[in-house]
């Protein structure tokens, strides 16, 4: 459906990339965004779990595009392709990432060429193939997934919050030096969610551990669903005059 959007909130005649669909809050946003009328492309690594993504979208037209992000040579490529076959993105939001704890101690040359890039080269892989001509609208707007963590000093997760930070950074040089080309980009910025990476964290905790930081959110941990309604505001149009930012999503997490 195209036309005039009866609402700034509105996505109908929008197609959206959201990376990360298989599970958590990729699959939420990519649920959300087929709600406000997108027609949806998901991202994952896994056939199978973007199949049940697909299966709980509605409308038309959606599709899933399976792709290890890990080969960030080969995104722009994929990129264009996926834009040749079912028309260039309006929007983007990169869900995807790992969450992953180490002492500096233990921290070696492997370990932070994985995490950085897994969390950052991606994310600019990503943002120079949207870019591309062909590739988008001239509408577009792009939401990069950062972390509480970025704004804050936790041991054992220096490298995590580097990544996440970095991903910071990156968006506001992105907002500026996209500005020609009508793409908008943005960060949101969590706190704890429950989602599958949440429970691998659990288990890596003791109980104690694990009850402090569910004492350090003041409104209790996110669901999926509220970072997706973030990134569906930071897509759409209700959001038009709003570039470089990192959108806390943290339920009062930074607050105290």
């Amino acid at each position: 459906m195209t036309g005039e959007a009866s609402s700034p909130f509105d996505l109908n005649g929008r197609h959206a990339l959201v990376t990360g669909a298989s599970t958590g809050i990729g699959r939420a946003t990519a649920v959300l965004l087929a709600q406000l009328g997108a027609r949806v492309t998901v991202n994952g690594r896994s056939v199978a779990r973007l199949e049940e993504t697909l299966g709980l979208l509605q409308g038309d037209g959606h599709r899933a595009a399976p792709f290890d992000l890990a080969d960030t040579d080969a995104i722009p490529r994929w990129m264009k392709a996926q834009a040749e076959t079912a028309g260039p993105f309006d929007g983007l939001a990169h869900c995807a990432g790992v969450q992953v704890g180490k002492p500096v101690r233990s921290v070696d040359r492997a370990f932070f060429d994985h995490i950085l890039h897994a969390n950052l080269l991606s994310a600019l892989a990503l943002a120079r193939g949207f870019r591309q001509k062909g590739c988008n609208t001239g509408r577009g707007a792009l939401v990069l997934v950062s972390s509480v963590a970025a704004e804050i000093g936790q041991p054992g997760n220096v490298v995590y919050a580097a990544s996440k930070g970095g991903l910071v950074s990156a968006s506001r040089g992105l907002a500026m030096e996209f500005l020609r080309d009508g793409i908008r980009v943005n960060c949101v910025a969590p706190a704890m969610v429950e989602t599958d990476m949440m429970e691998r964290f659990r288990q890596t905790t003791t109980t104690d551990q694990f009850e402090a930081i569910r004492a350090a959110h003041p409104m209790g941990f996110g669901r999926p669903e509220d970072v997706a309604s973030a990134i569906a505001f930071l897509l759409s149009d209700a959001s038009r005059w709003i570039n470089g930012v990192s959108l806390p999503v943290d339920g009062g997490y930074l607050a105290q």
